[in-house]
């Protein structure tokens, strides 16, 4: 029987002792591990190999995490997940963070377990099992094996976070979705900080409400959130 493929990942961090920590760590629990102690050496290996998932330090020399990030997403169109590390801890940090493609966001100091679980999770949601179903509200259409979304015909760039968050909300539609019960359908028992579901929740709407005429994506006060066509969904 052939031995299991190790896990890959892609670290990216200038201060020298953390890198190494983590390597030493991830290196022990069965990750195959490479490391950039830079932006573009960071952005140079993520778009010329192949891993699992990505650890990205926000504040890098040459190119910063936020430019790595997005030129992945946008250019790239890399859908590996990505887990940004920063010491930065504001609601529009985070914001800013998600919005650029990153899946998750993890605040220095942290816990390396914690670290190692939310890459565990993103890797285990990132290969999640897929058939061939395309899923409709309105003019929007998911594809669940392609892990891709249109609308009016556009491609929509999503992260993989995004597109689950998404795609649990369409399989509801037209009922209202819990911010528990989305979280738990999105990030499992490893659930996120309080800010992390509304900053998501706000860069979907940017992308799949904000470029057309009608809005899909609704808060219901108090209660969570649906996705509708129209009025009379509801």
């Amino acid at each position: 029987m052939p031995a299991k493929q190790r896990d890959s990942l892609l670290l990216v961090e200038d201060h020298a002792d953390i890198s190494e920590m983590l390597a030493s760590y991830f290196e022990s629990r069965g990750f195959a591990v490479d490391y950039a102690a830079d932006g573009l050496t960071g952005l140079h290996l993520a778009v010329t190999n192949r891993y699992d998932a990505i650890v990205l330090d926000l504040m890098l020399p040459g190119l910063d995490g936020l430019s790595i990030c997005e030129k992945l997403r946008q250019e790239a169109r890399n859908s590996t997940p990505i887990i940004m590390l920063t010491a930065r801890d504001t609601l529009d940090d985070k914001v800013t963070g998600l919005s650029t493609g990153a899946d998750d966001y993890l605040v220095k100091p942290f816990a390396i377990a914690e670290l190692e679980a939310r890459i565990v999770a993103q890797i285990r949601r990132n290969r999640g099992e897929l058939t061939r179903d395309l899923l409709t509200v309105g003019d929007l259409v998911i594809d669940t094996c392609t892990m891709s979304a249109q609308r009016q015909g556009e491609l929509l760039n999503l992260t993989p976070t995004g597109f689950k968050i998404l795609t649990t909300l369409v399989k509801a539609s037209p009922a209202v979705v819990s911010r528990q019960e989305l979280e738990r359908k999105v990030w499992g028992d490893i659930l996120p900080d309080s800010d992390t579901l509304r900053s998501h929740i706000y860069n979907l709407r940017k992308t799949v409400d904000k470029p057309f005429k009608t809005s899909l994506l609704r808060t219901v006060q108090s209660s969570g959130y649906q996705l509708i066509a129209n009025d009379s969904d509801a």
